[in-house]
This record gives structure tokens, C-alpha cells and sequence, in this order.
């Protein structure tokens, strides 16, 4: 039996995990300053700032293949390393939380961001250096990990607020024309998306970076992030932003149901641009099947959900409560799309979809009744697919349906004529739907109706049901 191996020391501070080899001085150095910077020990300002000084001084005196290369045999963790200052560096100069009192807490900001700027400037230019005398990747790979966090930076940094001065405006503005130029793209979008359609651009990597501050919880600890996000997401056009859609609609969601009225415009302003480069959620549908390959059902046990059950659930989620006609419209219209998509599969969500049916169905919805018409259609559809589970919902619809007929019938002047005759004509053909999928119920509960009604609107939609349920058979569907 051979004899056990002595135990391996713990490994120190800047030491790579079992396996690898180890990193060299200079992968030791930055990783001691990242530690430096991103230390959470009390009084650690002038570590902090001293940290600063050493990487100014290591940019300085590395020449730019060891910098990007690493030097040695560690090659090929320089680059993360690289990624890992610059996310130090952007959390180290990023605002605190919004209170009060805090103008010497921005003046601090201020000065910390001009003094990271100034680094960034200094890497940014061995990296451009780097460009013509390096041959191969390796110069690209320490900018692709280091380039979100630099750009984001940047954008906190470079516009007016309250956490930054005119110089700090003016070394971040600069940090991020020099970004674009080593990169090489002509603007930010470009940067962002790509300069070309085929092109994967950076702003997958920006949002990794946003994300860990743009939940519920945390979205308002760095008052910078709304508006990173926001500046960022107004880049991002057709038809590269549906690629995005789950990534951008649930913080533009957040934003937009918060009490201050500031970020309400805020969160509008981000949940439009989806609406108008988004090809309305339906370029995102003919993703799922792609997406969805590994879950194909095999039969035996439940079917798995989909990333269409889970757009679906965060749409119904928002549209329920949701009383601003805008927003209203743009869910409504986008509804039938997902029921088609699913099919069968809808009677997942048929009870939150059943409350939001009656509560849209009830509310006047401006001249073109826009979101009443999709509703309807959805009602259609829903009716089409889920036909068993209809008759247990027949009351609650049946009612739904009268109440829209005679309001439309009784509506003086506020809706068109071609758009009362739509709103009726659809409402009449749910009747219809409804009267088969529960065997001729509706007809029979609709004859008492007909002969007390006197409107001449919602008789003609009663006598529609009752001329195509005659001679109809329920025995099948």
C-alpha cells in the first residue's frame, strides 16, 4: 500500500484553485488589490485608496503583452482577472443609496469616479497598444471581460446627477469614447448590439451586470442602475431587442409600478421602447420551440412548463391588476398570440385568465375598443383549445358576454359604429362557442331574454346564437 500524501496547505490569498496553475506576480498583485478594493472591513478608506495608487503604478510599469497575457504559465486566467479589477473598480466608485444628507457622500463619489476613470483611461490604452503589436485573441479577451464594467461605469458617471461634478462628467465621458474606439464600434449602440444584425453585441454582458441590482429588493440600493438601464435599453432597437425581451420587461415592469412618480415615467418610458421594437412578444414565440427542445414530453408524467407558461405567467401577473389603458391595449394585444401558441396547454392559466377576460370585458376602452376586441379574441380561442373545462364557467361568461352586448347596444355616442358592430359581431360568436362547447345550454338559457328584451341590438345577437344553434348536434365538439 503506498504511503498518504502529506496534506496540501490552504491556499493564500491569490492562489488559483486545485488544479490549475498557479498565477504569476502580477496575477497575484491584481488579485490582492481586487481583495483590497472589495473588502467590506470597517475604516478601509485609505486601503481603498492606496489600492487605487498600486494599480496605477502596476499599469504603468507592466508592459502590455504581460498585462493582457499574463506572462508565465498562466495565460489564460489574466483575462478574468482583468474583468474582475474592472468590476471592482465600477462597484468601488458606484453611488450609495439614495437619503438624506448625503452631499458629501456625492462629493466622495465624485472624487472616486475621477480617480477610477483615470485607471480605466490607463488600461483602455494599453489595450489599444495592445491591438497592433499582439497577434491572435488575446488582447479581445481581456477587453471582453472587462468591457461591460467599464461601460457602465462610464454611463454612471458621465451624464448630470446628483453623485457626479463636471470633472468627473468629463474623465467618464472620455473613459467611454476611448471604450467605443478600442473596441472598434461607431457608437454605443452598435456596442451594445453589435454594428451588425448577425453580430452578438455587449449588452447580454451589461445586463449579468445590472441584474444583480434590478430586482425588487435591491433596485433602489444604487440610484445610478435605473437610469444605466434605462439609457442602455433606448440603444437596443429592432430587431435586436427581442433576443432581450426577458432580460428587459420584468425590471421595466418594477420601475414603472413604483409610488414615485419620477420612476413610473421612467419605467413607461422603457416598457414603450419595448412595445415599439419589440415585434409585440411574437418574435420571442418563434423562439420557444428552439428554446424548448430539451423539454419535449414524453408522456407518463406532467408536462414540463415552458418559457412560454413562464412569459405567459409574468404577463397575466402585470395585466390583472393593471388599470392604465396603454398598458392594458399592449397586454390585450398580445394575448391571443400565447393562447395559440400553447393551445391545450392554456388550461394551466384558464383561472387568472378567466378573472382577466370578465375585468377587461367590463371597462370602456377609449373610441377603437382596442383591448375589448383582443379579449374577445382570446375569449374565442380559449374556448377553442379548453372546450371541457368551459361548461363549469358557463354562468360567469354567459354574464360577461350579456353585459358587454347591452352596454355597446346602449351606448349613445362615445364608440363608432364600425366598432360597435365589431364589438357585437365577436361577442355574438363567443355566444355561439359558448352555446356548443356547454351542448346548447346558452340557447336554451337565452329564449326567457329574448322575450323581455325590447333593444333591437341585443335581440338581433340573441336570434344570431339561436338560427345557428338550430339543428346543431352536442354529441361531440
Amino acid at each position: 500500500m503506498e504511503p498518504e500524501s502529506p496534506r496540501e496547505p490552504p491556499p493564500q490569498e491569490g492562489s488559483c484553485p486545485p488544479g490549475e496553475r498557479p498565477p504569476s506576480a502580477l496575477g497575484q498583485s491584481l488579485s490582492q488589490i481586487v481583495h483590497r478594493l472589495t473588502s467590506q472591513e470597517p475604516r478601509r478608506g485609505k486601503a481603498r485608496s492606496a489600492a487605487l495608487e498600486d494599480l496605477s503604478a502596476l499599469i504603468e510599469a507592466t508592459e502590455c503583452d504581460e498585462l493582457l497575457e499574463g506572462g508565465g504559465t498562466w495565460r489564460r486566467g489574466m483575462p478574468e482577472v482583468l474583468g474582475q479589477v474592472a468590476r471592482a473598480l465600477e462597484k468601488y466608485a458606484a453611488p450609495p443609496r439614495e437619503q438624506e444628507g448625503r452631499r458629501r457622500a456625492d462629493c466622495e463619489v465624485a472624487e472616486k469616479a475621477a480617480a477610477v476613470g483615470l485607471l480605466f483611461l490607463k488600461l483602455l490604452g494599453r489595450m489599444e497598444a495592445a491591438k497592433s503589436s499582439l497577434v491572435g485573441p488575446t488582447w479581445t479577451a481581456g477587453l471582453r471581460h472587462s468591457a461591460a464594467p467599464i461601460y457602465v461605469f462610464a454611463l454612471t458617471h458621465s451624464l448630470e446627477h446628483p453623485w457626479t461634478s463636471p470633472r468627473s462628467r468629463e474623465v467618464a465621458g472620455e473613459v467611454l469614447s476611448v471604450l467605443l474606439r478600442v473596441t472598434p464600434c461607431a457608437s454605443v449602440a452598435g456596442f451594445l448590439h453589435g454594428e451588425h444584425e448577425d453580430e452578438k453585441g455587449r449588452f447580454t454582458a451589461v445586463m449579468e451586470l445590472l441584474k444583480r441590482d434590478l430586482n425588487k429588493e435591491s433596485w433602489k440600493n444604487n440610484p445610478a442602475t435605473k437610469h444605466v438601464f434605462s439609457w442602455s435599453l433606448q440603444q437596443v432597437t429592432r430587431p435586436w431587442l427581442s433576443q432581450h425581451l426577458e432580460t428587459v420587461l420584468p425590471p421595466s415592469l418594477l420601475i414603472s409600478d413604483d409610488y414615485q412618480t419620477e420612476n413610473k415615467i421612467l419605467g413607461v418610458r422603457c416598457l414603450h421602447h419595448i412595445v415599439l421594437n419589440v415585434a409585440v412578444l411574437l418574435c420571442l414565440l418563434d423562439l420557444f420551440p428552439i428554446l424548448e427542445k430539451a423539454l419535449q414530453w414524453k408522456g407518463g408524467a406532467a408536462r414540463p412548463t415552458t418559457h412560454c407558461d413562464e412569459v405567459l405567467q409574468l404577463i397575466l401577473t402585470h395585466m390583472e391588476p393593471e388599470h392604465r389603458l396603454l398598458l392594458r391595449r399592449t397586454y390585450a394585444r398580445n394575448l391571443p398570440a400565447f393562447v395559440k401558441r400553447l393551445g391545450i396547454l392554456t388550461v394551466r392559466h384558464l383561472k387568472r385568465l378567466e378573472r382577466i377576460i370578465i375585468g377587461y370585458l367590463e371597462v370602456y376602452d377609449g373610441p377603437e375598443e382596442e383591448a375589448r376586441l383582443k379579449i374577445l379574441e382570446t375569449l374565442k380561442l380559449l374556448m377553442q383549445y379548453a372546450w371541457p373545462r368551459v361548461p363549469c364557467r358557463l354562468v360567469v361568461l354567459l354574464k360577461a358576454l350579456l353585459k358587454l352586448i347591452c352596454d355597446v347596444a346602449r351606448d349613445p355616442n362615445l364608440t363608432p359604429e364600425p366598432v360597435k358592430s365589431a364589438l357585437l359581431e365577436e361577442a355574438t360568436e363567443c355566444l355561439i362557442l359558448l352555446n356548443h362547447c356547454s351542448q346548447g345550454q346558452v340557447k336554451d338559457l337565452l329564449v326567457k331574454i329574448l322575450q323581455s328584451c325590447e333593444d333591437s341590438k341585443v335581440v338581433n345577437c340573441i336570434q344570431k346564437v339561436q338560427q345557428v344553434s338550430e339543428g346543431t348536434s352536442y354529441n361531440g365538439t
